[in-house]
């Protein structure tokens, strides 16, 4: 915790992340769909200040458009503030500054971050001295994709995604996105897998009731091995993704053309995430879609999860 201009302030940052394997299985008894998936957090990270307030608010600042986010109590940063209010017992608010970079409604797990990280702001600025395990356990209620913005590095999510277990992952592995300048529903995606297997119900096996993650994808993981990890990568979300945004085909094949070992829609879409072999490599294919008139950033994975920032 800082003071500035004699005013509190806690600063903590959580990453955005890129699903390396996602297989969807069947529907739960909850409407959720039972995941197996392999998560890897990546650099591109939010940034969240949490300032004493006597109510709840939330402003943002940052690189990408965030005129349409909901600053009300459906934002989820708000909502997980309020989570940790009602379970501390505490009787104040917070306002909350933030600093948005991972993509909005990008399968990236942006919102995600904001939550986990104003959990860990929201916990130092209160005093609130909650358990990790406390703190996890109310990102599980506010979404899937929460804990592993808590926990980051590399895990394997089942469950809804948000049941954790750390795999092993060696080095450093080198990603290029590709940012599209529209978002898309994780719902409305989901529905158009659902869609999708009804049509071919005949033509396809059904949708595993327990899923798993393939060993090759922890073997490439383990052995830090961008060669091994590009011919492994798996997105059950990636064909519907594809159907309704038909344009994402071709992002993944000009990335393939220019350099990337192998391109994937990130979690439900639109961002497309490309392996590379090494910097170098990640430099020149941003070079090439940037003369394309893509948004292009670059990131390396793993990284930390939520933590408090020292300003």
């Amino acid at each position: 915790m800082t003071t500035i201009a004699g005013t509190q302030v806690v600063h903590a940052r959580a990453p955005g992340k890129i699903n390396v394997f996602l297989k969807v299985g069947a529907v739960r008894d909850d409407g959720y769909h039972e995941l197996a998936t392999a998560f890897q957090a990546v650099s591109l990270t939010e940034e969240v200040r949490a300032y004493p307030a006597t109510d709840f608010s939330v402003t943002f600042t940052g690189s990408i458009d965030t005129s349409g986010l909901a600053t009300d109590g459906t934002n989820l940063a708000i909502k997980a503030a309020r989570a940790l209010a009602r379970k501390a017992g505490y009787r104040g608010g917070v306002h909350l500054e933030i600093e948005k970079n991972v993509p909005i409604a990008g399968g990236m797990g942006g919102g995600s971050a904001d939550a986990a990280a104003t959990l860990l702001a929201c916990d130092t600025l209160w005093n609130t001295a909650a358990s990790k395990d406390e703190l996890l356990a109310i990102g599980a209620t506010l979404g899937a994709d929460v804990p592993f913005a808590f926990t980051g590095g590399t895990a394997i999510g089942t469950g809804r995604g948000d049941q954790l277990s750390p795999a092993l992952a060696k080095g450093k592995f080198q990603w290029v996105l590709a940012l599209a300048e529209f978002g898309m529903s994780t719902p409305a995606v989901y529905r158009e897998l659902d869609r999708h297997r009804d049509r071919h119900a005949q033509d396809i096996f059904p949708a595993e009731v327990q899923p798993t993650v393939d060993s090759s994808v922890l073997l490439a993981l383990r052995a830090g091995d961008p060669h091994m990890l590009a011919d492994a990568l798996h997105n059950d979300l990636q064909a519907p993704a594809l159907h309704l945004a038909p344009g994402l085909g071709s992002v993944i094949q000009l990335g393939e053309e220019n350099g990337a070992l192998a391109g994937i829609i990130s979690g439900s879409g639109p961002t497309v995430a490309f392996l590379v072999a090494d910097a170098d490599s990640a430099l020149e294919l941003q070079v090439a879609l940037s003369a394309s008139r893509l948004r292009v950033v670059r990131a390396t994975g793993p990284v930390h999860g939520a933590r408090l920032i020292n300003d």
